[in-house]
C-alpha cells in the first residue's frame, strides 16, 4: 500500500517537472521590469535574465547599484532610478517602459524591492514606522504593477510577486509580515481579477536567505536604535537585560537558520518569468517547505506555543 502511495507521489513530481521544462520563445523581443536591482535576489535576476537573452529594464534605488549592473551586464539591459516610494518616480519609469517596448507590451514586471526595518516587537514601533515599511513593501507593490498594468495585458505576460514566508504566518512583531500578508491578498486578488486576459500573476515566497535585509548588522543596530527611543516605561516592562539577550539571540538565529544560496530563490523568479507553465506560487529554500509552510497550516494554539518556545523573558511576567 505504502509502495503505490510512494508510486504516485513520484510519478506526480516528475509529470510536473517534465510539464514545467519548456521555457517561452522569442526572449530578445521580452521585456521584464525588475524592481530593487541594488543588490540581492534583484540583483542576480537581472544578470541571470540578461545572460538568457531577455530586454531587462532594472531599476535601482542608488547610482552606484546602476553602475555596478551595467559592468556585470550586457549592453541589451537598461538600468533606471526608481523610488517606489515616490509616484512620481512610478510614472517616469512607466512612461519610459512604454515608449520603449512599444505594441509588444512588457513581458513580465518582477516586484522585488523591499526592506526589513524597521522590525520589532508592536509596542517597540510607532505608526510612522509602520508606514514607512508599508510605502515601500506594498503600497511599492501595488503602485509599480497598476502602472505597468495595461502593457502587462497588452503582452499577455506576467506579474510576479516577491512575498515571503512570513506573508504566511506572522512570527515576528511590527510591520514586515503585515506589508508581506498585505502583498499575498493583492497578489491573489490580481491573479482572479487578471485571468480574463491571459495575465498570469506568481508569488515568490521564499525562506531566510542571508541578504542585506537579514544581515545581522542590520537588524542589530535597527533593534538598539528602536530600543533607546523606548519610553522608560516600556523598557522596564522587558527589563534592563532584555536588549542584550534580544541581540544574541537574533545573531545566533540569523546565523543558524539563512540559506546562503541565493540562487535557489532566482531560479524560481526565472522560472515564473521564462516558463510556458508556471507555478502559481514558489516556496524556495528548506526552512520553507519544512518548517514554515507546514507551521501555517497548524491550528493556532500549536503554532503559538511552537513560536513561543524561545522567546526571551521578560521582566514583568504575568502573575
Amino acid at each position: 500500500m505504502y509502495l503505490y502511495l510512494l508510486g504516485l507521489v513520484v510519478l506526480y513530481y516528475l509529470y510536473r517537472w517534465v510539464r514545467e521544462l519548456p521555457r517561452v520563445s522569442d526572449k530578445s523581443n521580452r521585456y521584464v521590469y525588475i524592481t530593487g536591482c541594488d543588490s540581492g535576489f534583484g540583483n542576480l535576476l537581472a544578470q541571470h535574465l540578461d545572460k538568457q537573452g531577455f530586454r531587462v529594464i532594472a531599476s535601482c534605488f542608488t547610482e552606484r547599484g546602476e553602475e555596478d549592473l551595467k559592468k556585470s551586464c550586457s549592453s541589451n539591459l537598461t538600468t533606471t532610478h526608481l523610488d517606489v516610494r515616490s509616484q512620481d518616480s512610478i510614472a517616469k519609469v512607466a512612461a519610459m517602459i512604454r515608449d520603449t517596448v512599444g505594441a509588444r507590451g512588457l513581458w513580465a514586471v518582477v516586484n522585488n524591492a523591499g526592506v526589513s526595518v524597521p522590525s520589532a516587537h508592536c509596542d517597540w514601533l510607532t505608526l510612522d514606522d509602520y508606514k514607512s515599511m508599508l510605502d515601500v513593501n506594498l503600497n511599492g507593490v501595488i503602485g509599480v504593477t497598476l502602472s505597468v498594468l495595461p502593457l502587462i495585458k497588452k503582452a499577455r505576460g506576467r506579474v510576479v510577486n516577491v512575498a515571503s514566508v512570513l506573508g504566511r504566518i506572522s512570527a515576528s512583531g511590527g510591520p514586515y509580515t503585515v506589508s508581506k500578508f498585505g502583498v499575498e491578498a493583492f497578489n491573489d486578488s490580481l491573479r482572479i481579477n487578471m485571468a480574463p486576459f491571459g495575465v498570469k500573476v506568481l508569488c515568490i515566497e521564499p525562506g531566510f536567505f542571508k541578504t542585506q535585509m537579514t544581515s545581522s548588522e542590520v537588524v542589530c543596530n535597527n533593534i538598539k536604535m528602536l530600543w533607546e527611543k523606548l519610553p522608560q516605561e516600556v523598557r522596564d516592562d522587558y527589563g534592563s537585560e532584555y536588549q542584550q539577550k534580544g541581540l544574541a539571540a537574533v545573531s545566533d538565529r540569523l546565523a543558524n537558520i539563512t540559506d546562503t544560496d541565493l540562487m535557489k530563490v532566482v531560479h524560481c523568479m526565472e522560472h515564473a518569468v521564462a516558463a510556458v507553465r508556471p507555478r502559481t506560487r514558489y516556496s524556495p529554500g528548506w526552512d520553507a517547505k519544512l518548517f514554515w509552510l507546514p507551521l501555517s497550516y497548524m491550528p493556532t494554539c500549536v503554532s503559538d506555543y511552537i513560536l513561543q518556545m524561545k522567546a526571551i523573558p521578560i521582566a514583568k511576567q504575568i502573575e
